[in-house]
């Protein structure tokens, strides 16, 4: 699959059958989003992925998508480092490429995910339920799986729209 077919054919998805997905590709996803640019390249991301449905379903309990997570086969949980971060705004843009990144990584495995931020309202338990230190900053929930079905819609405004000068 070429990036741009990946980039115009990703959707979110939120719907999971209950095929599992196995670590390798969980760790193909992530390598990819390790590959995302970061100022200085100091690649603050952290991450950690839950396939336990016990801890799957205490994330589920942070969110009002929990219906999401729970229907999901993995989770990558994003986080950054803040102790090596050296400029909030470069590291937090980071943040966003990492993720983007795993997104097309899985259009191109073949799986579907959906990237869940309304859980942030909960970082702190969220970091709690995964006893991590404090000096992790949760960015994303990245719910994982195979799609129950791809008939998601999506369309954008014109290109015109966004462009406000040429020179």
């Amino acid at each position: 699959m070429s990036i741009l077919d990946a980039i115009y054919q990703r959707r979110s998805i939120r719907e999971f059958t209950d095929e599992s997905v196995n670590r390798e590709e969980l760790l193909e996803i992530v390598r990819a989003g390790i590959w995302a640019p970061s100022g200085l390249n100091n690649q603050p991301w952290r991450f950690v992925l839950v396939r336990d449905a016990k801890i799957k379903e205490r994330l589920a309990e942070q969110t009002r998508y929990g219906y999401i997570v729970r229907q999901a086969a993995s989770l990558i949980v994003v986080f950054l480092n803040k102790d090596i971060m050296y400029d909030a705004v470069k590291d937090y843009q980071s943040a966003g490429a990492c993720i983007q990144n795993m997104l097309l990584a899985v259009e191109a495995v073949g799986l579907g995910a959906v990237w869940l931020g309304q859980i942030l309202i909960n970082k702190d338990k969220v970091r709690e339920i995964l006893t991590l230190p404090e000096g992790l900053d949760l960015m994303a929930v990245v719910a994982v799986g195979h799609p129950r079905h791809r008939n998601q819609k999506s369309t954008r405004n014109e290109l015109s729209n966004f462009i406000v000068k040429e020179f």
